[in-house]
């Protein structure tokens, strides 16, 4: 059943991503940290992080990602998958980790219900939000996407990710 209230859900606010160093760094996203705070405190328990997690096993496309991204070849408790202490400080109750760029399954759909109202945050725009936003609104859930509370792997990949989510009206929304 779906609730009308929507839940947050904070997509992949992890070192790996926020580490200036990393290879994967979203460069903004430090600027997502306020907003995400702000939205937290609106959503209070009906909030949710994630985090992207190395597979354990590697099969079928995951084999040459990791060829080409071997620094990301970890155990998925390594301490680069942490979310960052600016997010794991602020108490989000629920966490789901997942080896797929998309957090939409049965994982957060076990937290917010099948047919939820989310509303999205995180990084990257164009990877991770973008995946989830679209596997969510295949799935019958209203997706609604803050871009101030997202960043990309580029301002380029962030704008053409959000372009592509405007696409999907009604069922995915970018606030303005």
């Amino acid at each position: 059943m779906t609730s009308p209230d929507p839940w947050l859900v904070v997509i992949d606010a992890q070192a790996i991503f926020a580490d200036p160093a990393s290879e994967w760094v979203a460069p903004r996203f430090a600027e997502t940290v306020d907003p995400v705070r702000e939205l937290v405190a609106e959503h209070g328990e009906r909030a949710v992080a994630t985090r992207w997690v190395p597979p354990r096993v590697k099969q079928g496309s995951w084999v040459p990602y990791f060829e080409t991204f071997p620094f990301a070849d970890r155990d998925p408790d390594d301490p680069i998958f942490d979310l960052v202490p600016e997010v794991a400080s602020l108490g989000i109750p629920h966490v789901v980790s997942e080896p797929t760029f998309g957090k939409w399954g049965p994982g957060l759909a076990a937290v917010t219900g099948e047919h939820a109202h989310l509303v999205l945050a995180g990084v990257a725009t164009d990877c991770c939000v973008l995946s989830t936003a679209l596997a969510a609104a295949d799935a019958g859930c209203f997706v609604e996407v803050v871009p101030q509370a997202c960043a990309g792997s580029t301002d380029e990949a962030h704008e053409r990710a959000l372009a592509a989510m405007r696409l999907y009206a009604p069922q995915i929304v970018v606030r303005s």
